[in-house]
Order: structure tokens, then sequence, then C-alpha cells
């Protein structure tokens, strides 16, 4: 399974794939890079760029899902509204795709990728480049934070796959199986 991690922005989107097995056990680095904007071109010609670049990744990289980072509340409502368009054009890029998308708070992604909900982002990107056995942090950091997302992804898919699995292999008609039809286990 192939992973496009995205941590949106107005001026550096980051991305990064990352490949691994379904259970996110074990994984490792594909590719890694940002889109650098500039702050002096329009706005909508910088979705447009974003929206090539990501298009491009997704064609060359063949992702079979997509984990973008939500957005969060920033201080000037503008910049919020902005990152929230950054946003849009990311997941119509994964959707056009067809890949499985997957959206995760900033605090999920620093809980699940350093153990800590409220870790620095200096923490979280040396995890990740302890995580995929790398000798340096990913530059810029846009891009280490989308490799987080994508790392993010994979444990939180990895849980979802497991937990179908076992819920599968309980047997017909034992009382696991029949307290979990009505809503309690007893």
């Amino acid at each position: 399974m192939r992973v496009l991690g995205i941590d949106p922005g107005s001026e550096c989107t980051g991305w990064g794939v990352v490949e691994g097995d379904a259970n996110g056990q074990r994984y490792r680095l594909v590719e890694f890079g940002a889109v650098r904007l500039k702050s002096s071109a329009t706005f909508s010609s910088r979705l447009l760029k974003i929206s090539r670049a990501l298009d491009d990744v997704i064609t060359r990289l063949r992702p079979d899902a997509c984990a973008i980072e939500e957005a969060f509340l920033a201080n000037n409502p503008k910049v919020t509204l902005k990152l929230g368009q950054v946003r849009g054009v990311a997941l119509l890029a994964a959707e056009s795709a067809a890949l499985e998308i997957g959206e995760y708070s900033p605090r999920s992604i620093k809980q699940t990728v350093a153990g800590y909900g409220n870790a620095e982002k200096q923490q979280v990107q040396e995890m990740v480049r302890i995580l995929l056995s790398l000798t340096s942090v990913p530059e810029p950091h846009d891009a280490a934070d989308a490799l987080a997302v994508a790392i993010c992804h994979f444990h939180h898919a990895g849980m979802n796959s497991r937990l179908q699995s076992s819920t599968l292999s309980i047997p017909r008609g034992s009382k696991l199986a029949l307290g979990a039809r009505r809503g309690s286990v007893r």
C-alpha cells in the first residue's frame, strides 16, 4: 500500500509518499517534496500550481490512498479560509484519482507519530526521521509534516484493518457475536 501525505499551505504545500504493509507495521519512504509558491503570485495561480503538482505526483508515484491534515483555526480568518481552499484543491486531486482519503487533526498526527498530542514540531520531525530510517530530517519541514500525515494514515488504516479482521473471525452464534449485534458485549 502506498500513501500520499499532504501538509497543505498557501505558500508551501508539503507532500510525501510512504509505502508499507496494510497493517501499518512496516513502511519505507518512496519520495517527498514540496510545492513552493511565490507570495507575489495571485492566489488562484497558486492553487492551480498546487493542483498540477499533486496531479503529477499521483500520476508518477501511484499511491493507493491520500492522507491530509485537517484545517485548524488560525488567528487570522483570511489565513484559515485560504488554507481551506488549498485543502479543497488537494482533496479534489485525490478524489479525481479515486484514492482512499483520510483526514487527520494536527493533534491526532502528533499523538500517532510522536506519542504525545502536544508534541513540538521538531519532535514529530525527528520521529519521522527515525520511523523511516533516514539519516536526516526531511527538508523543507512541510515535507516532513506530510510524511507524518502519511505515517499516521498507516497506523489508523492498520488498526481499522485489524479491527475488521478480528470482527470477522468471531464465531457466529457466540455470546460475543450476539452481544455485538445488540450493541453491548457482556
